[in-house]
């Protein structure tokens, strides 16, 4: 039986796939580990009544597990790994942060008005951990082998380069060759393909109002 799970449509357009990097970790742990699901798209500017009782937060994602509908990517992730153990996406605990504050330097610099506040260098301090780390480990946070922190890391990467790149013309460095090629490997597997958003500019769409509010 295919597991239901509900994901955030895109800005203006509820039948095409939104732009929830949440909801795209998910939808990339279902797609690599094989699993049949059935996706519902969630408006979130008009969110049904059916998914709102049974979801009153609602919040994307959500995937009924054994009946009952389950928050939080963190959470869902862990189950699924529970649940259908096989391929193994297990992250070894001692890598498992690599790159967490990664999305909330990224946020900080394409919201950042003030060429001199800091924020990129905190950006590039970040990547460039990342770019040590990979160099030691890579091509995979985990080496050969994705695993749950590298589809994690995927979809946020992804916003950070379309993102910055649109608002702020910014691109990662190229001396940071080890992360190119790593995003590179990552936004060309099959199951990024398949659970990317529709366009590149709903993504923008939903990124216009916090740097512009």
């Amino acid at each position: 039986m295919a597991l239901e799970v509900c994901v955030k449509a895109a800005t203006g357009a509820p039948d095409l796939l939104g732009d929830c990097p949440f909801c795209q970790r998910v939808l990339l742990t279902l797609e690599e580990k094989k699993v049949t699901y059935q996706m519902h798209l969630i408006d979130t500017a008009n969110k049904p009544q059916w998914f709102l009782e049974v979801n009153p937060e609602g919040k994307v994602p959500v995937v009924k597990f054994d009946g009952k509908w389950v928050p939080d990517s963190d959470v869902i992730t862990q189950t699924l790994e529970t649940k259908y153990p096989e391929p193994s996406l297990v992250t070894p605990s001692e890598y498992s942060s690599v790159g967490s504050k990664l999305f909330g330097s990224f946020v900080t610099f394409l919201k950042s008005k003030d060429a001199s506040d800091g924020s990129e260098q905190a950006l590039i301090t970040e990547l460039s951990a990342l770019e040590e780390h990979l160099k030691a480990h890579g091509p995979y946070v985990n080496g050969e082998k994705i695993s749950a922190v590298d589809l994690g890391l995927a979809p946020k990467l992804y916003h950070l380069e379309v993102a910055l790149g649109h608002f702020k013309s910014w691109s990662v460095p190229e001396n940071l060759t080890h992360v190119k090629n790593y995003m590179k490997l990552l936004f060309s597997r099959e199951s990024f393909v398949k659970t990317q958003p529709a366009d590149k500019k709903y993504l923008i769409a939903g990124w216009a109002p916090k740097v512009n509010p």
